[in-house]
């Protein structure tokens, strides 16, 4: 481990120790150890003595003028005298989305070329070929932590694993032996979006549960789960992965590590789009979907009459759903109609305290090519529960 010798200008007599052994030791959890200090604590000394170099002007491995790499400018602000020169300047610089999404495109296709596609699963038996099921799990934030103390109920990763693979086993016995599912993992399905955990727009910090590569595993397994379930009982199974504002980076690569991966299951269909609006037509009822962090629910029949066009001119019967919000809300509207989902997770901190209430629940609906919705099946966790 190299640490810049420039740094020990800007130490305390007893971070200059610590350094040093550092320096001597190569490594921080050994230079802990060597002066008796708790493990984190070498670390934690260079971390600081990083920060104080930094605040006095002094930052190795940084830059020192025009734009990060990776960055782009935002807000300037400029201090003037009273004649007229500059004094001072502040920028506000922020990660170059575009970059960030077209590394991390690059990064899960890569990835991908080294999936073994999952094998054919043998078909379940006769089917209504008329049916489609809708399985939608919005708003699950997997990887929060929430108290009962707090809202009532616990929520972690190992409980939401639980519940969500026992509410897609309920759903599916009390769903017809429709045709089609899809399983419409509807945005913000991961709590958090990297190893940090605070929402990707805003940096609002959250309270989470595990680590993040812990998190990836669970969301993959149980998506996994969610999958199978569907296709023990119905013919073809779509699988639709939603932006959300929690995970607009985690839908991204688990959208396209699940093409990857079903690549040679003809029965599974994951369903593709560059944009947070999503269609699919059945019979003479258009499906829409859209998480609910950039539009209302009274702006998304027009949007979706204009992004959609052609299916829409086609479809008797438009249902669009959405979510968001975690409480449920149906709604008609001229040429359509908007389904804001519930969730099934537990309520957290930031929730109560904001005071906002909903009942946790998941539905299956289930939609005739003709006749539109016909039927649907509810379930809570109570329902569910041990």
């Amino acid at each position: 481990m190299e640490i810049d010798p420039k740094l020990l200008d800007y130490c305390t007599s007893r971070q200059r120790e610590i350094l040093e052994a550092i320096i001597a030791q190569g490594d921080c959890k050994k230079a802990s150890l060597s002066l008796g200090l708790n493990i984190g604590n070498a670390s934690a000394t260079l971390a600081n003595v990083r920060a104080k170099a930094a605040k006095n002007g002094y930052a190795p491995g940084h830059f020192d003028q025009g734009t990060a790499p990776g960055f782009e400018m935002g807000k300037v602000t400029i201090q003037r005298a009273g004649n007229g020169a500059v004094e001072r300047t502040w920028e506000r610089q922020s990660p170059d989305q575009e970059r960030v999404l077209e590394a991390l495109r690059a990064a899960v296709d890569a990835m991908a070329g080294d999936i073994t596609p999952a094998a054919p699963t043998p078909l379940p038996g006769v089917t209504f070929h008329d049916l489609l099921t809708l399985y939608t799990f919005t708003d699950f934030h997997l990887g929060a932590l929430c108290w009962h103390k707090e809202g009532g109920d616990d929520w972690d990763v190992q409980i939401a694993e639980t519940v969500g693979t026992r509410a897609m086993g309920a759903l599916v016995d009390g769903a017809p032996k429709s045709h089609t599912a899809i399983v419409n993992i509807q945005g913000d399905f991961m709590h958090y979006d990297g190893l940090q955990a605070i929402t990707p727009m805003h940096g609002h910090i959250l309270d989470a549960d595990s680590r993040f590569g812990k998190l990836v595993e669970v969301a993959i397994r149980l998506i996994r789960t969610l999958v199978a379930t569907a296709l023990s009982k119905h013919d073809e199974v779509t699988l639709l992965i939603a932006e959300g504002n929690h995970d607009i980076c985690s839908s991204l690569w688990l959208r396209k590590l699940f093409g990857a991966l079903y690549e040679n299951e003809p029965r599974v269909t994951v369903h593709e789009s560059e944009i947070p609006y999503y269609a699919i037509r059945w019979g003479n009822t258009m499906l829409g979907f859209h998480h609910g962090h950039l539009k209302k629910n009274d702006q998304l029949p027009a949007l979706f009459a204009a992004q959609f066009r052609e299916m829409w001119g086609q479809c008797e019967k438009v249902a669009i759903h959405t979510g968001h919000r975690h409480h449920r809300e149906v709604k008609e509207h001229p040429g359509a109609e908007v389904i804001q989902h519930p969730t099934l997770a537990a309520r957290d901190a930031y929730a109560v305290r904001g005071g906002w209430w909903s009942d946790r629940r998941i539905s299956a609906l289930t939609y005739h090519r003709r006749f539109g919705e016909v039927g649907s099946n509810t379930v809570t966790p109570e329902m569910i529960s041990d």
